[in-house]
């Protein structure tokens, strides 16, 4: 394909044994994270620059985005590995197969699926400061039915997330449930019903503003999210395979709540619900080895529900419709281009169409791979930026245009292999927020408290390289460099939170006697918390070891140290982030 993609997959992400999918993200090129605080913590994620709320986030293909957060961005702080088997990160505007929100990119995390024969996978571990989890999955057929059902429980003292290196004295602890299924039932040889589910309730500590001083400083609030995602579906296939169709129904609900516990009563002091309902077709004809066609209709109904301090709720829907479709061809053995067109009817602002089109080239069988894509990405504006206290009807959804070439050389019969990829991407029509105070401005007019406007443009160049090494079989060895170009284009400045350049490196090697032994180093540049650029938040160099050793063909012990060095640094300006921690746990194969 000619987009820009990274694939974790299941090897990677039980190597390099992290608990929080964002940690197996920092080492992707382009991407990068900002949290406040420890695992648990509000956490967004930026791909090549792009808004938080501009990156689509999926779990086994499905939305997980919040109608109810301002941006409609999807809050990575509750999301675990877990049992979370792949991941893959598209970069570049991907709005015609994902539609609104695929500005910066796509994440979308895969569960496990159904096995032919009973598997059962789990892992329990323990480790810095009270932290404890314990994951199983189990998974197999019976008949014409296949399953894979999971669950996983995570506990922690966790750390201040006013930063312990500024005064902060009170550990914040995180606690999470999750669970995740899957089910086919096969009607027919062609025909099967496709049911999915993952759930996760997360509370964590959070500090905050305490009286007298309303400072930043330690407090004892709490905050709560619970999510579901649900996806009934069936898939049926004609024309000996040729033809495959898909229609389903998601749902997604997440529910959070911030709870002050400091008085004896303690006080709701927000309250959030987004829900998403979707029914979605998809249909893929392969008319020969050289042409696929897929094309595809969905319809978005969104709510929300927001009130602070037990106020009477802003409530609000909305919908959206979408019809795409995408051509790929091979008009010359090595050459394969793709192009697409989507248009969404949105109940507000109107239509919005965006295109796409991409082309890969291997003139030698695979050794050398050239790639060049173009996509438009799409934004609607969200049901608190239209409809809330805040909001504004007149809002004109953001976009984009963004392009990316790269090529990738293989040598040594692929033993080695280096990668380079230029990117650009102009977004306009960007939404902010309009502070009323003492603003005169026609926009301000009976909205005392501020509004939401189209009024920024922003840009983002950059390069990522990329380079994989196995000299021998046991040895593994992958870096990634990206430089990250981001400019407010009505200012000038730097957007804010995102690092300039970032560089890691993974080496693991399996020694003769079963031992695998591992280190990730990765390197995030200096970056600017505010708008203004007048806040600097210093880079950083984290560097992890890991181990692991099969005891048994079933059984396996493992252990980590995440930041060797102890590190203390900030990708939220006085927000705090874990030190030097050390792990152990065992995992069981079945």
């Amino acid at each position: 394909m000619g987009e820009s993609v990274t694939v974790i997959a299941t090897d990677e992400i039980e190597t390099r044994q992290s608990n929080a999918v964002v940690d197996l993200l920092r080492t992707v090129p382009g991407v990068t994270f900002a949290r406040n605080g420890g695992i648990g913590t509000s956490t967004g994620v930026s791909i090549r620059g792009a808004e938080a709320d501009q990156t689509v986030a999926l779990i086994d293909g499905i939305r997980l985005n919040d109608p109810s957060s301002p941006g409609g961005g999807f809050n990575f702080g509750n999301l675990l590995t877990g049992n979370i088997a792949r991941i893959e990160v598209v970069r570049g505007s991907q709005s015609v197969i994902w539609g609104s929100q695929a500005i910066g990119g796509v994440v979308n995390m895969i569960t496990r699926a159904p096995t032919d024969t009973w598997e059962v996978n789990a892992r329990a571990e323990g480790g810095w400061r009270d932290t404890y989890q314990a994951v199983a999955n189990v998974s197999g057929r019976a008949g014409p039915v296949a399953a894979s059902f999971g669950a996983g429980y995570f506990t922690t003292d966790g750390l201040s997330a006013f930063s312990e290196a500024r005064g902060g004295t009170e550990r914040d602890g995180y606690e999470n449930i999750g669970a995740n299924g899957k089910l086919l039932i096969d009607l027919a040889a062609n025909i099967a019903i496709d049911l999915r589910g993952f759930y996760s309730r997360g509370e964590t500590d959070i500090d905050g503003f305490p009286a007298p001083l309303f400072a930043f400083a330690d407090t004892l609030e709490v905050a709560k999210t619970e999510e579901f995602v649900g996806y009934a579906g069936i898939n049926a296939t004609f024309l000996d395979g040729r033809f495959r169709n898909r229609l389903a129904f998601t749902y997604t609900d997440t529910d959070r709540d911030n709870i002050d516990r400091t008085a004896a009563t303690p006080v709701n002091t927000f309250a959030g619900l987004g829900r998403n309902e979707r029914i979605e077709y998809q249909g893929i004809f392969t008319a020969s080895d050289r042409l696929e066609a897929v094309f595809g209709a969905e319809t978005e109904t969104s709510r929300f529900s927001t009130s602070s301090f037990g106020a009477a709720p802003s409530t609000a829907r909305v919908g959206i419709d979408s019809v795409y479709a995408q051509l790929s061809g091979a008009p010359v053995r090595g050459l394969r281009l793709t192009g697409g067109v989507r248009h969404d009817d949105h109940d507000t602002f109107g239509g919005a169409t965006t295109f796409a089109g991409s082309g890969v080239f291997t003139p030698n069988g695979g050794a050398t791979t050239i790639r060049a894509s173009y996509g438009e990405g799409f934004k609607a504006p969200t049901l608190f930026q239209l409809r809330s206290n805040f909001g504004n009807l007149a809002l004109q959804p953001e976009r984009s245009k963004s392009y990316d070439v790269g090529v990738v050389q293989r040598f040594l019969d692929g033993r080695l292999e280096l990668g380079a990829t230029y990117f650009r991407r102009d977004t306009q029509n960007q939404i902010d927020f309009v502070s009323c105070f003492q603003n005169s401005a026609a926009i301000c007019t009976g909205r005392p408290s501020g509004t939401y406007d189209n009024i920024r443009r922003t840009r983002a160049s950059g390069v990522e390289a990329t380079v994989t090494m196995t000299p021998v079989d046991a040895l593994t060895f992958r870096a990634q460099y990206s430089l990250i170009d981001t400019e407010n284009r009505d200012t000038g400045l730097r957007l804010a939170r995102r690092p300039e350049q970032t560089v890691s490196a993974l080496i693991d090697y399996r020694w003769a006697f079963g031992l695998e032994t591992g280190a990730t180093i990765a390197h995030v540049g200096d970056s600017f918390d505010n708008a203004a650029n007048t806040r600097r938040l210093d880079g950083h160099v984290l560097v992890d070891l890991r181990a692991s050793y099969p005891v048994t063909e079933t059984v396996e012990l493992y252990g980590r140290v995440e930041n060797l060095f102890d590190e203390v640094y900030e990708t939220i300006f006085r927000y705090g982030t874990a030190g030097r921690a050390a792990y152990v746990g065992v995992r069981l194969r079945l």
